[in-house]
This record gives C-alpha cells, structure tokens and sequence, in this order.
C-alpha cells in the first residue's frame, strides 16, 4: 500500500511537471505568433509601395475555392467622384490625421460596452484588410492602430487609398474597385457616374447584404447623402488631388 501511494505521488508530480512544460511551450508559441504578427506587417508594408498586395480574404477564398473577381487598377484610373465618395463616407478627416483618429477613438471608447465600434480610418481598415482578421475585439483594434500610423508614414496617402480600393470587398467574392464597376455597372472604375460612385461606396459598411445595383430606398437615400458630401469634399481630399 505504502508503495502504492508513492507511485501515485510520483505519478502526479510527473503529471504536474508535464502540464508546466506544455504551458510553457504554448506561452512561447503564443509570443512567437504574436512577434511574427507584428514583423511580417513591419517588413511588408514597405514592399507594398511598390507590390501589389492581396488581403486575408482573398487568400482564404482562394484556399477555399470561393468566389473571386479583382482586377488592380491604378489610382488615376479610379473616378475621383469614386474616391471622394469613399473618402467622405468612411473616413472625412482621412487626409487631417496620420492614420489614426484619435478624437473619434475617444468618443467611441466613451460609450463603448463589448466590443469597440467604428473610429476606423481607411488607413486602419486597409492594415486589416491586408494582415489581420474581420471581427471586432480590442485586440484586433491595439493592433491595428500603430499599424495604420507606420502604413500612414511609409506609404503616403495616395497609396494607402490606391490600396484600400484595389482590396476592400464589395461584394461576395468581389475585391476591389474596378471589379466592383464591372461586377454592378458594366464599366470601369474611371467611367462611374457620381451616382455610381456613391452607391458603391454607401455599400462598403455591409457589402454582403447591400446590393449598389439594386439599391433599396434606404440604401439609395444614403447614397444621395453620400454624394452631396463627395461634391462638397473641397479641401477634405486635397492629400489626394493638391
């Protein structure tokens, strides 16, 4: 009996000293996942100056056979009411600050409960687009944000806009903006009409269910709002066209 109990307490000492190197095994795994999530950005955002970059979900649609339309298009051949559009839609002050919002980071954080929502510049959402993953959380967000600071101060924002139209999805499957006019309208990027252009980008918050070529009342409303802001854009967009 005496040996018995021995054995058992070796036994749950090895056990224990087993369950101690398999956490500490995780726990390096853990920063060494977290480092190479925080390098691969660092040495990629400079290479997508010149490279052009796919975003996660492109990659998972084509590990997993999903839908996929993209065709790159070059930022002068994206109709400036397009690009206006977007800009006043998603992120007004995108050429006043150096990638991230902080006053709307504040108001947001202020009245936040679970998960934070929305403060994301197109600087932000174009690092999550191309290195990080969809759902909220804080973070995804804590992530993001130097990011989109370093993307803001390598890239320049001509880029950074070149970059988030030619990745963002508009649609099941449909990535960027020149798949986007053809996939809706039957055109090129450069021939949407303002109207276009607006629906496209009053789209963006939830492109899976809004549909830009069959807009509902709502959907058209927001769009007209859209483009009253896109013709009033003035010096809002003047980091783009000076």
């Amino acid at each position: 009996m005496a040996d018995h109990g021995y054995s058992e307490r070796v036994s749950a000492i090895a056990e224990k000293h087993a369950s101690r190197r398999a956490m500490i095994r995780l726990r390096r795994l853990l920063w060494r996942g977290l480092i190479a999530l925080v390098l691969i950005p660092l040495v990629l955002v400079p290479v997508y100056g010149v490279v052009r970059p796919v975003s996660t979900l492109m990659i998972y649609e084509r590990l997993t056979g999903g839908p996929f339309e993209r065709t790159w298009v070059p930022f002068g051949e994206i109709a400036s009411s397009l690009v206006a559009s977007v800009l006043m839609s998603e992120d007004g002050k995108f050429c006043a600050h150096h990638g991230v919002d902080w006053g709307e980071i504040s108001s947001v954080l202020d009245r936040s409960t679970d998960r934070p929502r929305g403060a994301s510049t197109i600087a932000m959402q174009t690092v999550k687009n191309l290195f990080l993953w969809p759902s909220r959380s804080y973070l995804r967000k804590a992530i993001e944000m130097p990011l989109a600071l370093y993307a803001d101060t390598v890239l320049g924002k001509k880029r950074v806009m070149e970059i988030y139209l030619n990745v963002v999805e508009w649609g099941p499957g449909v990535f960027g903006v020149e798949a986007a006019a053809q996939h809706y309208f039957g055109r090129s990027a450069r021939e949407l009409t303002p109207s276009q252009a607006a629906l496209l980008a009053a789209t963006l918050p939830n492109p899976v269910v809004r549909d830009p070529a069959h807009p509902t009342r709502t959907l058209a409303l927001i769009a007209r709002n859209i483009s009253g802001r896109a013709r009033a854009s003035g010096a809002y967009i003047d980091c783009l066209y000076p």
